[in-house]
């Protein structure tokens, strides 16, 4: 779904690169092989939650907000999460016993469009992608979510 892949590059852009203008981010889209109006990179930038702050070469740059940055209880709860098994157009991960609500809870709260939601039990957690969505995007969004992730939890 070019939307996602969109959305993702957006992130990815702005948190490791000083972007100040809409001008200069769809360039970077554009040298990434991602075509994009500047109406929608608007609705973009809005549903991503980005803000302007000030930026360090004077002026201002595009950052992603507090919601949808790493937080120290989301970070912390990587070490609960045991495995991540792919199943079908579906995430299941297994957490240590009784962690499977609050690594859901992080997960619904950042209000990600990837995910259309998530089910929790003791210590399995069933993560369900949007329509078209791939399991690879919403690998990507979960390394945003619970950084660390990805070097921490195997995947079977």
């Amino acid at each position: 779904m070019q939307k996602v892949s969109r959305l993702l590059a957006i992130e990815r852009i702005i948190g490791n690169e000083e972007i100040s203008s809409q001008e200069e981010l769809i360039n970077k889209l554009k040298s990434e092989g991602i075509e994009c109006t500047q109406a929608t990179l608007s609705r973009n930038l809005r549903q991503l939650g980005v803000m302007k702050v000030p930026g360090s070469r004077g002026g201002y740059r595009y950052s992603l907000t507090a919601e949808n940055t790493r937080s120290d209880s989301s970070f912390n709860i990587v070490s609960v999460i045991r495995t991540m098994i792919d199943a079908n157009s579906m995430i299941v991960i297994k957490t240590d016993p009784g962690h499977a609500n609050s690594v859901a809870v992080i997960i619904d709260k950042a209000g990600r469009y990837e995910i259309a939601g998530t089910i929790a039990g003791d210590d399995t957690l069933l993560i369900i992608p949007r329509d078209s969505v791939t399991n690879p995007q919403v690998h990507s969004c979960l390394e945003i979510i619970l950084p660390g992730l990805h070097g921490q939890v195997p995947k079977k």
